[in-house]
């Protein structure tokens, strides 16, 4: 019964956010909620010019000297949706599911990084008995650049003594280290000529697995932007001649590519044109066959286009788009299977004759994150793109002498009976960020057991959720007696 009663606690304090349109950027209406409903909870609040939440509720009386321990998630989320799904990420709420144990989202990615992260604190700070000053933090941006994080004034860490991170993803495992990532935007107005031909062709590449950049980087799944330019080889090996019109694929930087799609001219038979696509399809399907078993390969009649890509300039994006590695660069060689270094092509977008790239590295070595920028520049270069390099996020590095970290595991084993695992993750967190505002505080990151984040088949498993506040909540009261 108690397990029931804070599950559905916390289930409706995360209704609460699902249905607060909150993609990264965009986090204002959220941000009025929590500061509203934070104040009605009897906290001191402060929403500062980014939007980030700091939240603070006084130590019950007696320990208002213990160390301040810092709670901390994000309020953004990714927003995708499934193939011939209607939703505008910045006015429809999350159609929530319950199905077997399982939480879901109709069609669209649920939000559970890091929604579920933010409901599980709002639970503790209004059920916490015995506890020394707590502060809740939630930050904006974290999936698109982290600048809520980055931005953040360092006067809220530096009187904490721990923070605990809600936005890890198994609930058996405590993260004590992640990688650091960076932003490259490679740019390029196209020149647009009079197509070449009378017969359009919309390409697509679709069926794919998707799923976290990070998390899932060692998957092997395939991304569908660089398929889609890997069929136009096909088409120039056939000795087939085309002209590019369009060219779009992804979600978020973020997210591997799950669908990509093209416009293309070309006088060539149809017959001769799907033959080309299928026998590419047949490659990709026994390339990436575990991984990601269900791609295809669609061609369809298109309108016209008014213009399309001079010739060199489709040349250019192709090859770029070729030349960008997906997925593993790089394993551990003292973690071993840990991935190290990665790299994600994660969107094409174009408006007008503007054609913008994101490719987003991670690595658990900094320095292999400034080796991506200095290929990315050599790219840039070479194909005739402009190139925006972003703030490095830094990697936070695993502390082995973590007293919050051992309370956790030996809190852990005695309420599961069951050993925790510690890791270092390849995924990017807020950490980096408040280690370098202080380095004294000792952090970790904890979560649910989610699936399929930031692809419209996310999940959570509803079994892990009051688990993970009652941890927390023994956390709270253990370090409150030191």
């Amino acid at each position: 019964m108690e397990k029931d009663k804070i599950l559905e606690n916390v289930l409706q304090e995360f209704r609460a956010l699902a249905a607060i349109p909150r993609p990264s950027g965009h986090e204002k209406a959220v941000s009025d909620y929590l500061k509203a409903h934070l104040q009605k909870m009897g906290l001191t609040v402060v929403q500062d010019e980014k939007n980030n939440i700091i939240a603070d509720l006084p130590a019950v009386p007696g320990k208002e000297n213990v160390p301040r321990v810092i709670l901390q998630g994000h309020m953004d989320m990714v927003c995708v949706a499934a193939p011939g799904v209607s939703y505008d990420p910045l006015r429809d709420p999350i159609e929530l599911v319950v199905r077997d144990g399982i939480l879901s989202a109709e069609g669209t990615s649920l939000g559970a990084d890091d929604g579920i992260g933010v409901a599980i604190i709002l639970h503790v700070l209004s059920h916490a008995e015995e506890h020394g000053p707590l502060r809740a933090i939630f930050t904006v941006d974290e999936e698109r650049g982290m600048t809520g994080a980055i931005h953040l004034n360092k006067k809220y860490l530096e009187d904490a003594a721990y923070m605990i991170n809600c936005d890890s993803e198994k609930l058996d495992e405590l993260c004590v280290g992640c990688a650091g990532g960076v932003d490259l935007t490679f740019s390029r107005t196209m020149k647009l000529v009079d197509p070449e031909g009378k017969k359009a062709w919309k390409l697509s590449v679709n069926g794919l697995a998707g799923g976290h950049s990070g998390e899932a980087a060692g998957a092997g799944r395939a991304n569908a932007i660089r398929l889609l330019a890997l069929c136009f080889s096909a088409l120039s090996e056939a000795g087939v001649s085309f002209s590019l019109a369009s060219f779009t694929g992804g979600k978020a930087k973020n997210a591997i590519a799950a669908e990509a799609e093209a416009v293309f001219l070309s006088e060539t038979a149809e017959e001769e044109l799907r033959a080309i696509f299928a026998e590419k399809r047949e490659i990709f399907r026994h390339t990436y066959n575990a991984a990601d078993p269900d791609i295809e390969v669609t061609l369809e009649s298109a309108s016209l286009p008014k213009k399309s890509f001079a010739s060199e300039d489709a040349a250019d994006l192709l090859r770029l788009l070729r030349v960008f590695h997906t997925g593993v660069y790089q394993m551990s060689a003292s973690m071993p299977g840990l991935v190290e270094t990665s790299a994600n092509l994660g969107m094409v977008n174009m408006e007008g004759s503007e054609v913008e790239i994101s490719f987003y590295p991670r690595s658990n070595v900094e320095e292999k994150l400034h080796d991506f920028c200095r290929m990315a520049k050599d790219l840039a270069e070479l194909t005739g793109f402009a190139l925006h390099i972003g703030t490095i996020a830094p990697a936070w590095d695993e502390d082995r002498d973590n007293p919050l970290a051992d309370t956790i595991v030996e809190l852990f084993a005695r309420q599961m009976e069951k050993p925790m695992k510690v890791e270092t993750i390849h995924a990017g967190l807020e950490c980096g960020w408040f280690y370098r505002k202080n380095p004294r505080m000792k952090f970790v990151s904890v979560g649910v057991t989610t699936h399929d984040i930031h692809s419209p088949k996310e999940s959570l498993e509803l079994s892990t959720v009051a688990p993970l506040a009652k941890l927390l909540l023994s956390t709270v009261k253990k370090l409150a007696e030191r």
